[in-house]
């Protein structure tokens, strides 16, 4: 069996990312560039989940095909979880990813880095081919450091290390990356959830 699988992303990269991840037999993946009359979708949620299923649920409702839609976000300890649903519009609302991370780095200047803890989250809620819903999340614990580092440009990759491997998202290669990393985490278990259907 086979099914097409719509990805709730105008995010280019973002869809390059999560196509090397889910390389199933029979799977086909469509992101929303792919497709016509697509809806706008405005995120205003409060939380992750919140977001994920307003994207999804849109996406469904409109081509009644299964989707997946994700929300992620880098949480700053230090700045009380900021900046977390607006890490994509931190710096504005057609702010680029290295103005995101200049705000950053500018709110966390003299903090030591005992203190610049940070996580990244996922929250995936996904519509199957009978139409239920699901919910997964995925998460790593990390530090922004001080000054970017690697050659990767992708949202805060340069400035967030991840500490068993002692370098940032931005200089590791796309696929170990992927293997560690909150959309990893939670992309092996949709996987897995892909893999009754094919």
């Amino acid at each position: 069996m086979s099914f097409e699988l719509i990805v709730a992303t105008t995010n280019r990269e973002k869809f390059v990312e999560i196509s090397d991840y889910l390389k199933l037999d029979g799977l086909k993946l469509i992101p929303l560039f792919g497709l016509s009359d697509v809806p706008e979708i405005e995120e205003t949620g409060f939380t992750f989940l919140e977001n994920a299923t307003l994207k999804a649920e849109t996406i469904y409702k409109r081509y009644k095909k299964p989707v997946f839609a994700d929300d992620t976000g880098l949480c700053v300890d230090y700045l009380n979880g900021m900046p977390g649903v607006f890490s994509a519009r931190f710096a504005g609302p057609n702010a680029t990813y290295e103005q995101n991370r200049k705000k950053l780095m500018k709110l966390l200047e003299g903090v030591p880095f005992n203190r610049r803890r940070a996580y990244f989250i996922t929250q995936i809620v996904f519509f199957d081919p009978d139409g239920k819903r699901h919910a997964i999340e995925g998460r790593v614990n990390g530090f922004i450091t001080e000054e970017e580092r690697g050659s990767g440009i992708f949202g805060y990759d340069p400035v967030f290390l991840y500490p068993p491997m002692g370098r940032t998202f931005a200089e590791l290669p796309v696929r170990i990356k992927n293997r560690v990393s909150h959309r990893g985490r939670a992309l092996s278990v949709l996987k897995e959830m892909l893999k009754q259907w094919l």
